[in-house]
């Protein structure tokens, strides 16, 4: 395997590792300082967080389905096609981002039905809605970034999503807390913060795209084209069988919040904790694996199909040695980590217990997302949705209520069916890869 593939794999995918991690610490930042300012808006914050990821990784997982279709274009040569690709891309994910914003307006309705503690009420409700302004923002910048990840320009969203979270952390520390003449509006306050930093990453990716001299390229194509009912078909042939995978790989985490939810505040605190240190693990295996996609439609799109398998491989490599790198260190402090969100001891200990299934399922993680990927470069989307359905809905939801509740483990108990599932779609998404 030629040290070609790790070097290109680590200079698309850096960049976007570091824009996943920081979109994640988005929801750090919430979940810490939300976390200080105490343990009711902390839950309310898991909760609303868990359920509403769903939604994200959803349209996020649409917005993927554009990638490899402008990858393959510049794989080979064919630069005056992409901005085609990108103005219905732009239409198709604002499409979805209105969806979205209807299911999760019907949530809303649905709120008293879930069997939550009464004292969530209240804060729930304020800081959905704020999340909700900020789907359709979100998904239109998603469609710029994937066009740009595509022609392997992955450095311009990293630097503008620093930007948006920078700024998102700042709003939390005014807005929260109530510094420098703001009003105190705790968990209100960081729902605020989000929907402005969402704003802002739109406003300055747009900006860049439609002013600036980097992308003059495509922003002469694209101004002359339309959005045709054949590339609308192809991009939702391509996005809806990812957003499915992904919303059914979330839904195995944002359901088991429900299950939490019946536990009481404290355990859905720690799950919150958990789910957050969980993202930032994944978002790294994502940010990686997401580069795998990438070098995979170039090489398809350049007709290199032995080297796509390579890619593949070299991602999974770098993919593990991640998972490694990040797991000795929360062995070994997981007696302590909680701290950096609470000070009640009651969830540090919760914490510290669910890190060991946590920790079981980082490699069979990494497998998924890697050879998730590797089938999306290869616009080989339609089977990914069965492996995840049969992954995450047949075995992962259904072990988590038995392990939990039959079985009596309780929180322990919900976390031991992630491995099960995550293991199962690593194995099956590395043997629809092979196949094809």
């Amino acid at each position: 395997m030629s040290k070609s593939h790790y070097t290109d794999l680590l200079r698309i995918g850096v960049p976007i590792m570091m824009g996943q991690m920081s979109t994640i610490v988005m929801g750090f930042a919430d979940t810490l300082m939300v976390g200080h300012y105490g343990t009711n808006e902390l839950a309310a914050a898991g909760f609303v967080n868990n359920i509403f990821a769903l939604l994200i990784i959803g349209g996020m997982g649409f917005s993927y389905g554009l990638t490899p279709v402008v990858g393959a274009l510049f794989g080979e040569g064919r630069v005056h096609a992409i901005a085609v690709k990108l103005k219905n891309g732009l239409f198709a994910c604002s499409m979805v981002g209105l969806l979205l914003t209807l299911l999760a307006g019907l949530l809303i309705l649905g709120l008293p039905w879930l069997g939550l503690p009464q004292e969530l009420y209240p804060l729930i409700r304020p800081y959905l809605l704020l999340l909700l302004l900020s789907l359709l923002p979100l998904m239109i910048f998603n469609a710029y970034k994937q066009f740009s990840d595509g022609i392997q320009d992955t450095s311009m969203p990293m630097w503008i999503i620093l930007v948006a979270n920078a700024f998102n952390v700042f709003g939390n520390w005014l807005l929260i807390f109530g510094h420098c003449g703001f009003p105190e509006m705790g968990l209100l306050g960081a729902g605020l913060a989000t929907l402005l930093s969402r704003l802002l990453q739109l406003i300055l990716m747009a900006g860049i795209f439609h002013l600036s001299r980097h992308y003059d390229l495509y922003r002469k194509d694209f101004t002359k084209t339309h959005v045709t009912k054949s590339d609308q078909l192809e991009l939702h042939r391509m996005g809806w069988p990812v957003a499915l995978q992904l919303g059914m790989e979330a839904a195995s985490f944002s359901f088991s919040a429900i299950y939490i939810g019946w536990l009481g505040a404290t355990a859905l605190a720690a799950h919150q904790i958990m789910i957050t240190i969980s993202q930032l693990f994944f978002m790294l295996y994502y940010g990686m694996s997401a580069a795998v996609a990438v070098q995979v439609s170039y090489y398809r799109g350049a007709g290199e199909m032995v080297q796509t398998r390579r890619v593949a491989a070299a991602g999974l490599h770098l993919c593990w040695l991640i998972a490694l790198c990040e797991g000795i260190p929360l062995l070994l402090l997981r007696d302590k980590v909680g701290f950096l969100f609470t000070t009640s001891t009651e969830v540090v200990a919760l914490v510290a217990m669910i890190a060991v299934p946590f920790l079981l399922f980082q490699f069979g993680d990494a497998l998924q997302s890697t050879y998730a990927n590797a089938l999306r470069g290869m616009a080989r989307v339609k089977a990914m949705v069965w492996i995840a359905f049969v992954a995450y809905v047949v075995i992962s939801l259904p072990l988590g209520y038995l392990f939990g509740f039959v079985f009596q483990w309780g929180l322990f108990g919900v976390w031991m069916a992630f491995p099960f599932g995550l293991t199962t779609a690593g194995l099956l998404y590395y043997r629809e890869f092979v196949k094809r």
